[in-house]
Formats: structure tokens, sequence, C-alpha cells
């Protein structure tokens, strides 16, 4: 969102241990008093949330690139021996089918979380 025009000020009254408890809440969180209370009048996700979601998708991209690699390597060893068990290349392939049904599934799952942090920023 633009910032379109000077910044105001909003005064607010609350109970000193409230204050704490929201400071400590913040300090958790890693974000900023006004961020928790801006964030939350405007029902937008907050940063610590965002964050977490991003680490989320990179850990998860990270174990599809191990397993990735690991298909590669049996490829590899295939096509170096030039002989694969008939047992083996079937239980490659079921392993084959559900790592993309997950992959599948997770790239929803994705559309959905980019969508959320979308409307909510």
């Amino acid at each position: 969102m633009k910032n379109s025009g000077k910044e105001e000020r909003i005064f607010m009254r609350i109970q000193k241990h409230r204050k704490q408890n929201w400071k400590n809440l913040c300090s958790k969180k890693g974000i900023s008093l006004s961020s928790l209370i801006i964030n939350s009048v405007e029902n937008r996700i907050f940063d610590d949330e965002r964050r977490k979601i991003l680490a989320f998708i990179e850990k998860q991209d990270n174990i599809f690139v191990r397993i990735e690699n690991n298909i590669n390597q049996v490829a590899k060893i295939a096509n170096a021996q030039k002989f694969i068990k008939s047992e083996a290349l079937k239980g490659f392939n079921e392993k084959l089918k559900t790592i993309t049904e997950l992959k599948e599934k997770q790239n929803e799952i994705f559309i959905k979380i980019y969508s959320l942090i979308a409307r909510k920023t």
C-alpha cells in the first residue's frame, strides 16, 4: 500500500499492564507495536506470520529438490548399468507417482497461501 500523505498520530489510553503485554507479544513476534495494532485493525497478516509462511515454502521446496536429486541418481545408476529389476522399477514408478501427486497438492496449497498473503497485505 502506498503512503499517500503525511502520517498521523493516534493517542490511546490503555492500562499499563495491557500495554506491556502487547509489547511482550510484539517482542516475541519480532514486530512493532504499530504493526500489531494496524494489522489487527485492518485484518492483515502479521509480518512474522508472512516470514514463517515464506520459510515453510522454502523448506518444502528444498525437500522436493532433494527428492528430485535422488530420482536423478537412480536414473543415472539405471542408465550406467543398462539394467534395472522390474520390481525396483515398479517401486520407483509408484514412488514417483506419489511425489508427483504431493507436488501438485503442494502447489495448490501455495496458490492459496499466496492469494491470502496478497489479500492481507
